[in-house]
């Protein structure tokens, strides 16, 4: 008889992954055979998806239920609960000798699911720090788990948008984060409540052209709805002009003394 699976929230695969398992104490190395030819492979850039795998495999090996997500183009990439609506987990990496750059979400993607899908909101962001060694041994430098709020920032007043986006050939194409680890003050700091955040995405639906209809056909309305429904809690989301001063220091008058 096969043993039951054991359900765990996100929070509990963070504790057990930083605590039972000591994942910044283990190392680990990634080898490729073909034929009688095997190798150790020492191409950084791709230890993050080969970590995901891993991840799986130590879900596996602990006996703890779990269903990849067939949609890779968008968050989760993981379900720890045969209901679908929570304990959500998107797994990113990034080589902790240089920034976060991975997407977040692909934009437009995520701007209609959420309303559709006002859950997605929930997903936390189990996100590893990774460092490789010349002769290819891997280890963890650091893991954090995440809200999308919390690794969100908005972009300087120069670069127009109220959240930070891979913007290119005059096109939006993914959210990104923001170095939210990093301990130096910052004028974009993360946003600190998901209703300070969704101003935020809703000022960058208005002001990029591909998206402005969403935005004119009641996005914030729609949104609000959808997640009442789903919580039985109204959100209050703010105007970006009423919050822009908390969230990009840069355009505060001289001489304040406003933290970040």
């Amino acid at each position: 008889m096969a043993e039951e699976l054991i359900h765990i929230t996100p929070e509990e695969l963070y504790d057990k992954l930083l605590t039972d398992f000591n994942i910044k104490s283990v190392e680990g190395r990634i080898t490729f055979c073909l034929g009688s030819v095997g190798i150790i492979v020492k191409q950084k850039d791709v230890v993050g998806n080969i970590i995901q795998e891993w991840l799986e495999g130590w879900l596996r090996a602990n006996n703890i239920y779990f269903a990849p997500n067939p949609n890779t183009q968008m968050p989760p990439d993981i379900f720890l609960n045969e209901d679908r609506k929570v304990n959500l987990v998107e797994v990113k990496a990034f080589n902790s000798e240089g920034s976060a750059g991975f997407d977040i979400a692909d934009f437009k993607s995520y701007v209609k699911e959420i309303i559709e899908k006002p859950y997605m909101l929930h997903v936390k962001y189990l996100i590893f720090a990774y460092k490789m060694d010349s002769n290819g041994i891997v280890t963890i430098t650091d893991i954090w788990l995440r809200n999308i709020w919390e690794i969100s920032a908005a972009m300087g007043k120069s670069a127009n948008w109220t959240v930070k986006v891979q913007y290119k050939n005059k096109q939006i194409h993914k959210l990104r984060p923001t170095a939210w680890y990093s301990t130096k003050p910052s004028k974009t700091p993360v946003f600190e409540t998901l209703e300070d955040f969704l101003g935020a995405l809703e000022e960058t639906i208005f002001k990029y052209t591909e998206t402005r209809e969403l935005a004119n056909s009641g996005w914030k309305d729609k949104l609000i709805d959808a997640y009442s429904k789903q919580y039985n809690i109204t959100l209050n989301i703010p105007r970006w002009m009423d919050i822009e001063c908390k969230y990009r220091l840069e355009s505060l008058p001289k001489g304040s003394n406003k933290k970040s």
